[in-house]
């Protein structure tokens, strides 16, 4: 749609609209929520004054942008949010020519509108990239990459601060409050350009007692930090008053150099259970919209709930138990953790790179590091796992949530990489429980085990029907059927595939509890090949590095020949959105279409 001609009061009830239409959307296919209803009225107010047809909007993380997408067409469409085969919840270039690039991640965002505006510099082209990033995302090291190339080369480029709870900076009384009011208009703006006129002309004496002036308007508000950096400050100002975001933006747009504009944001504005600044709105299951309480009913306990309630007995039998989550303290179950302990179970906030290595230094001094982080965010802290953790051959144990599909959030949330990435990685032990005992009983043999390791877990429930567990014993695996010719080799939650293959079978066949991929349980393997030889491996990662080629690699180095192994772990691809049954169905992972392969 095209809202250049709106007047104000035409935006603000498109505002309103649209967050009719988030929370009647979401309410039923659940997504994001509290950040998307927050960030509406910005969104409107930059396709009031930017040309998304030409200038870059880019969308730190993106899960806000649900305004964006109803705003570019995608309105009728808008009801098979996340849905497999529907639109994604973030932006996607493949969807939609309006959305400039893809984005799940956190904090990439200036760094990508900075490779936009050299692009634009290079072509020569009257362009301008838009970023909008919330308070959140400037915790992690990048984006002061990004502003520190950005402050030096002087770039044209806005960057929208969507500060929903005020934690970037908080105005100092209502003398900086005025100032700020008066520094998101036009009056401050042409007085900071007519002082640095004048300071070129001035004697040396008269030219440091201006500039000093000049700088007191900046010291006591929340600006310092970006002016210092080279990148022109605006705020704060209202992010739900439209009429002076407008105005605002039209400033920065002319400025013709980076601007941050400070706006501060209600989370889960227009909808008045999820305003505020609580955690659970920020990403829902669907509910009711009356009264806010999930649809669904209680399921089996989560993997995270068992990480969950097991560190906190570790941590309490043993005051050497640390651990560091990066702003995931509830998704990763470290809340309770942190609660109880606050001095021993930290939230470093979005910065995996640190949350990885500040965890070295501890288990240098004989702590118990426990590092928890998605899989498709460990990627972020590769290099300090290697560096940091590796090569020091420290005994931080990584506990690894998300591994497998993920369901809506898709494809740049899925945790298909972890074993491919850390397989490759000296000194490092990967292992992975079954089932809720399993669970127990991995953390503890972690626990003990003084070098590198990483265990993972799926999102939701195990697979596998928890019955009483083996202790874990370094690369060793477990039997837990007896067959023939036929065996099915599990890892982690694809044992309990494996188990739910077997079930559908006609005949009775091996299944292995592979336990660690590395190392592997090379006596029992070879054994094994003896006996069974059609080999078939569940687990829930790429194929590509994975446990089936770590088997390969086993096989070829030992010359054990006459086994045909078959990998059912995922494509060469990147996996899409949607409820996980129908994506693995998608990739021809249920248990109704393994048996049927095998047989």
């Amino acid at each position: 749609m095209n809202i250049k001609s709106y007047s104000i009061e035409e935006l603000e009830n498109l505002a309103q609209r649209i967050r009719e239409k988030i929370l009647e959307t979401v309410s039923k296919n659940g997504g994001h929520l509290s950040s998307t209803m927050g960030a509406t009225d910005l969104i409107v107010a930059m396709h009031k004054v930017f040309d998304v047809t030409k200038d870059p909007f880019i969308f730190d993380v993106s899960h806000q942008a649900y305004a964006h997408k109803l705003i570019t067409d995608r309105w009728e469409q808008f009801d098979t949010l996340r849905q497999f085969g529907g639109i994604s919840g973030y932006t996607k270039p493949k969807e939609s020519s309006y959305d400039y690039y893809i984005a799940g991640h956190s904090s990439t965002s200036i760094s990508l509108a900075v490779g936009a505006a050299k692009a634009i510099a290079l072509k020569k082209e009257d362009r301008i990239p838009v970023a909008l990033i919330g308070d959140g995302s400037m915790s992690a090291g990048m984006v002061y990459e990004a502003l520190n190339e950005l402050g030096d080369r002087k770039y044209p480029v806005v960057i929208i601060l969507n500060d929903n709870e005020m934690s970037i900076a908080k105005p100092i009384g209502a003398i900086s409050k005025l100032l700020s009011q008066t520094m998101a208009g036009s009056f401050y703006q042409r007085f900071k350009l007519r002082v640095e006129k004048v300071l070129e002309h001035l004697p040396e004496g008269a030219s440091y007692m201006a500039k000093k002036f000049e700088e007191s308007f900046r010291l006591i508000t929340p600006g310092i930090l970006f002016e210092e950096m080279g990148v022109e400050y605006i705020g704060p100002v209202d992010g739900h008053d439209i009429a002076s975001l407008i105005e605002t933006m039209k400033i920065a747009k002319n400025l013709k150099k980076p601007v941050i504009i400070h706006a501060q944001t209600t989370k889960g504005k227009g909808y008045e259970i999820a305003e505020g600044t609580k955690e659970h709105w920020h990403g829902v299951s669907p509910f009711d919209l009356e009264s806010g309480k999930p649809l669904k009913k209680s399921q089996a306990k989560s993997a995270t709930a068992i990480f969950s309630e097991t560190l906190l007995e570790l941590a309490q039998k043993d005051e050497k138990v640390v651990g560091v989550t990066a702003a995931m303290p509830s998704g990763t179950g470290m809340s309770a953790a942190m609660e109880k302990y606050p001095n021993r179970f930290w939230d470093v906030a979005i910065a995996e790179q640190h949350a990885v290595t500040s965890m070295g230094p501890l288990a240098k001094e004989g702590f118990k590091p426990f590092c928890a982080i998605y899989s498709t965010f460990l990627q972020r802290g590769y290099d300090q796992v290697i560096h940091d953790i590796a090569l020091m051959d420290l005994g931080v144990a990584f506990a690894i949530d998300r591994a497998g599909i993920v369901g809506e959030d898709g494809e740049t949330h899925q945790g298909a990489f972890d074993i491919s990435y850390l397989r490759a990685i000296p000194n490092m032990t990967l292992c992975a429980p079954c089932n809720e005992s399993a669970m127990k009983d991995v953390m503890a043999f972690a626990k003990e085990f003084n070098r590198p390791l990483a265990f993972r877990y799926p999102r939701g429930a195990f697979l596998s029907e928890d019955v009483p567990s083996e202790p874990f014993k370094l690369g060793k695996s477990v039997l837990l059927q007896e067959g023939e010719e036929i065996l099915l080799i599990g890892y982690g939650n694809g044992v309990g595939r494996a188990q739910q293959t077997a079930a559908l079978m006609d005949k009775k066949v091996g299944i292995l509890d592979l336990r660690f991929v590395k190392p592997l349980d090379e006596e029992k393997l070879s054994d094994l090949a003896g006996k069974y030889t059609k080999w078939y491996v569940f687990s829930d990662s790429a194929a590509k590095g994975g446990v089936g080629s770590a088997l390969l690699e086993f096989l070829s180095q030992k010359k054990i020949s006459g086994i045909e192994l078959t990998t059912f772990e995922y494509p060469d691809r990147f996996i899409p959105h949607g409820n996980t049954k129908e994506v693995e169905a998608s990739l021809g992972l249920l248990p109704e279409q393994l048996a049927g392969k095998i047989q």
